[in-house]
């Protein structure tokens, strides 16, 4: 599987490019920004991209939706929740469980609300993209409109039901590290006594 990370718009967001190497199809989770660079990092990768994948409907990740699908073609899809609050045309309609094909990658949503009512987190390979979920050492806000703590807390629980060597991507670079894995946030978290997924050493 082809992966690259890139900080993109006036938040810093972190934006994924997925590619399918038998296929060189692909994917960009969260477009927040600098439309632009991305295509000229998917040309370098050889990509045809064929969804933008919106893990919220917050601008700074899905800023650059409308001029990277000018480029690209690709199609904008978001959770059925977050659709009215994003207030644009969406292409698809995404649902919790829901399974997209990128060549031979196999992307699930999954439904991930409370910074967001229609968070979604998509888990491919080993690998889960939280958005702002979940974030390396901490948890998306929940003092927005329309978020909910216990709503996300519930969500992150879900996520920890995935093996402990599971891979964290989050929405943004706020912990020691860009990424983690599951078992790291068991352990290091600091929501996770609150939310109820502790595991010590």
């Amino acid at each position: 599987m082809i992966l690259r990370r890139m900080t993109v718009g006036d938040l810093d967001v972190f934006c994924y490019i997925l590619g399918c190497e038998a296929t060189a199809r692909g994917a960009v989770i969260d477009p927040g920004g600098d439309a632009g660079q991305i295509a000229s990092t998917v040309d370098e990768l050889g990509l045809r991209i064929e969804y933008h994948l919106n893990t919220h409907f917050h601008f700074d990740h899905t800023d650059g939706n409308e001029e990277l699908a000018a480029i690209t073609g690709a199609k904008i899809a978001m959770h059925e929740a977050d659709i009215p609050l994003y207030g644009k045309p969406v292409d698809i309609t995404l649902h919790d469980n829901d399974l997209l094909h990128v060549g031979e990658l196999e992307i699930r949503v999954i439904h991930t609300p409370g910074h967001t009512p229609g968070g979604v987190t998509f888990a491919v390979e080993d690998m889960l993209f939280t958005g702002d979920a979940l974030f390396v050492g901490d948890s998306g806000r929940t003092d927005m409109p329309y978020s909910h703590r216990p709503t996300l807390g519930a969500s992150i629980r879900r996520l920890m039901q995935f093996p402990e060597e599971t891979k964290v991507f989050p929405g943004h670079d706020y912990g020691p590290t860009p990424s983690s894995t599951l078992g790291w946030e068991r352990r290091n978290n600091i929501n996770a006594e609150e939310y109820g997924f502790f595991q010590p050493e």
